[in-house]
C-alpha cells in the first residue's frame, strides 16, 4: 500500500507545534574521514570506484519532544566519481509528549519515527535502484529499547515512500556499546538496515558498524577524538540483486576512520 504524503505532513507539523516550546537536553556533533578500497556497484559501467574516500557529519541530539539525528555523507572515488547522500531523522517521544511511562519490558519508550533521505550521485547508466537523484520519506514507530551495557540501542520500523521507485518497508536498527581493554577506552557502534522487496527493487540489508579507539582520552579529552575501522556488509547494495547484469552488488568494505566530535 502506497504511503500518501499526509501522515508525512502530519508529522512534520506535529514536530513543528512542539520544538516551538522545546528543550535541548543534549547534543554532539561531529566530522569524519573515512578511506576505504572495496566500494561495490560503480558509479558507471565505465568507471572503477571501488577506492572512495568519505567526510562524514552527524549530529544527535536529544529534546523534550524527542531525540534527532542527522548525517551527511560527500564521497569522491579515486575515479573522481561523487555522491552524496543525507539522512534527517527526528522522532516523537510518545511518553514525553504524554507524560506517562510507556516502559513494557525491554521497551524503554516508544516514538513516532520519520525520515527524509536525500541523495545526489553520479549514475549515468542508472545502476542503482535509487536513482541519481531522489528525496525519499519514511514514517513509522520507534522503541527505546534497555540492553545492558549498551548506552543506546533503537529500533525503527518504517514504511518507505520512494519518490522515483515503489514503496516498500525497512526495519532499522542502531546501538552504541563502550568497553574497556585494560585502561584503554573503545566503542562499538552501528546500525542495520533491512528493507523489503519492491516491484522493482530487491530485499536489501546493510550492516555497517564501527570500532573506535578513544585516542583522546589520553590526552584528557574523552569521547573527543577517536580512530578506527567501520566495516560494512551489504547484501544486493541498492536494491540490485547481487549478478544483475555482471553487478557484485554484496560489499564487505573496510574503511579507517578519523572521528572528532565537537
Amino acid at each position: 500500500m502506497k504511503l500518501t504524503k499526509s501522515p508525512l505532513l502530519a508529522f512534520a507539523a506535529g514536530l513543528f507545534s512542539v520544538s516551538s516550546s522545546a528543550e535541548m537536553f543534549w547534543q554532539d556533533n561531529s566530522l569524519t574521514g573515512l578511506r576505504g578500497n572495496d566500494y561495490k556497484v560503480h558509479y558507471s559501467l565505465d568507471s572503477n570506484d571501488s577506492k572512495r574516500t568519505v567526510m562524514t557529519f552527524e549530529h544527535a541530539s536529544g529534546h523534550s519532544w524527542g531525540d534527532l539525528f542527522l548525517f551527511s555523507d560527500y564521497l569522491v572515488s579515486d575515479d573522481n566519481s561523487k555522491e552524496w547522500y543525507s539522512e534527517i531523522s527526528p522522532r516523537l517521544s510518545l511518553g514525553k509528549l504524554s507524560g506517562k511511562k510507556l516502559a513494557f519490558g525491554p521497551v524503554k519508550d516508544v516514538l513516532l519515527a520519520g525520515q527524509l533521505e536525500l541523495g545526489n550521485m553520479d549514475d549515468p547508466d542508472r545502476l542503482t535502484a535509487t536513482g541519481p537523484h531522489f528525496a525519499n520519506t519514511l514514517a513509522g514507530v520507534g522503541f527505546d529499547l534497555d540492553v545492558p551495557g549498551f548506552t543506546f540501542f533503537q529500533a525503527n520500523l518504517y514504511q518507505r515512500n520512494n519518490e522515483d521507485k515503489a514503496d516498500n518497508e525497512q526495519l532499522t536498527l542502531a546501538w552504541g556499546l563502550p568497553f574497556k581493554l585494560g585502561s584503554e577506552e573503545f566503542l562499538y557502534d552501528g546500525f542495520l538496515d533491512w528493507a523489503s522487496a519492491s516491484a522493482d527493487a530487491h530485499s536489501s540489508m546493510n550492516f555497517t558498524s564501527q570500532l573506535k579507539w578513544d585516542i583522546g582520552a589520553r590526552a584528557g579529552k574523552p569521547k573527543k577524538l577517536y580512530a578506527g575501522v567501520e566495516y560494512v556488509h551489504w547484501n544486493d547494495k541498492f536494491g540490485i540483486k547481487d549478478g544483475t547484469f555482471g553487478i557484485d552488488s554484496n560489499e564487505r568494505n573496510v574503511n579507517l576512520l578519523v572521528k572528532y566530535h565537537f
